[in-house]
């Protein structure tokens, strides 16, 4: 008894060496750049965030009060109230490491949807805005659907959808632009998000509101409930995530739907900003752009199951603070592209050296 008992003691005192070891070991890696990689990680919108504060003081401490008046503050959200809204769903796709190409396209023809069920058919707009939403969400429930059952690529269904969307755009619509002042006299509703108010001393939009409101919303969605959690598992690891209960099939589709949702109230948002209907917007293809530059920048993952909404409302933000910020300065447009560039390159590179870091 007494032999085992020593030969239990000396196992026991072997694992708590190898555990000291362990902790020690651990202990070491704790320096500064894991605890930088760390919060990275676990803030994934910190980095854009920084990027942002740090465009703001240089173009403030060049440009001084211009810059940093509440007019040019505000029309930095003006200018990018349709890409943030596009953003956001682009956002969501990425998440479930997929990507939408189809984005702008879609905010586009539910524009000229709104536009023509109110004027060709007379249909109020009372009723003919929510006709464009549910046009949206079908178009992202198509898609969702081919991704999800057929198995179909992200990148080719929507590459498909956005050929066809850009399509039906045309030929419904005729190429037929609804003129503002049609618009103004006769159905002011398809118009609301374009309404300005001030306040405390600057001069806001309700579409820039509602892009406020669309990303608070989810970042609460995203973070605090279970089918956020669904949204960054299928991204994470998909088969893992079937494995943990989690439905892909209801995941992917309700995130593609909502996608398509978004992406209409983009196409409001459109049409208050615009004010016209117009199925030749640049937002169109511009507008699938710009979103991926923002999600990018944003410090989302495009491998899917890391990112933040808000990284990409910060990377929207970013993306129209060069663009102000230069034009006011007098540069040529040209930096803003290379800038940019720039920060697409550095945001994938930061992105690969989080996970080469936590791997």
């Amino acid at each position: 008894m007494s032999e085992t008992a020593s030969k239990g003691q000396d196992y026991e005192s072997s694992l708590s060496g190898a555990s000291q070891e362990v902790a020690a070991f651990e202990d070491n890696r704790k320096g500064l750049i894991h605890r930088l990689q760390h919060a990275l990680h676990v803030t994934p919108a910190l980095v854009p965030l920084i990027v942002l504060v740090v465009a703001l003081l240089i173009f403030g401490l060049t440009l001084g009060s211009r810059f940093f008046s509440p007019g040019t503050l505000t029309l930095i959200l003006q200018q990018v109230q349709i890409v943030g809204i596009l953003a956001a769903a682009q956002t969501l796709i990425i998440l479930t490491a997929g990507i939408d190409l189809s984005v702008g396209a879609i905010a586009v023809f539910c524009s000229v949807i709104m536009g023509q069920f109110s004027f060709r058919y007379g249909i109020p707009p009372a009723i003919a805005i929510p006709c464009g939403l549910a046009v949206g969400t079908a178009i992202g429930a198509a898609s969702g659907w081919l991704v999800s059952r057929v198995k179909l690529p992200p990148f080719i269904v929507t590459l498909g959808m956005w050929q066809i969307v850009l399509a039906a755009n045309y030929l419904y619509s005729q190429n037929e632009t609804i003129r503002s002042q049609d618009i103004r006299a006769e159905a002011p509703l398809l118009g609301l998000m374009g309404v300005r108010f001030e306040m405390g001393g600057a001069i806001v939009t309700l579409g820039v509101v509602t892009m406020i409101v669309l990303v608070i919303v989810l970042a609460y969605a995203l973070r605090s409930t279970a089918w956020g959690r669904h949204v960054y598992a299928v991204g994470d690891d998909a088969e893992a995530a079937e494995l943990a209960g989690v439905d892909r099939h209801r995941t992917i589709m309700s995130v593609y739907m909502l996608a398509g949702f978004i992406c209409a109230i983009a196409g409001w948002v459109m049409i208050g900003r615009f004010g016209s209907v117009s199925p030749s917007a640049s937002t169109g293809v511009v507008g699938n752009i710009q979103s991926i530059t923002a999600v990018v920048i944003g410090g989302i993952s495009l491998f899917g199951g890391r990112g933040s909404i808000w990284g990409a409302f910060f990377g929207a933000l970013i993306v129209g603070t060069f663009e102000l910020g230069l034009r006011m300065a007098g540069a040529n447009a040209q930096w803003t592209y290379l800038l940019i560039g720039a920060l697409i390159i550095g945001a994938v590179a930061v992105d690969q050296w989080i996970r080469k870091v936590t791997a």
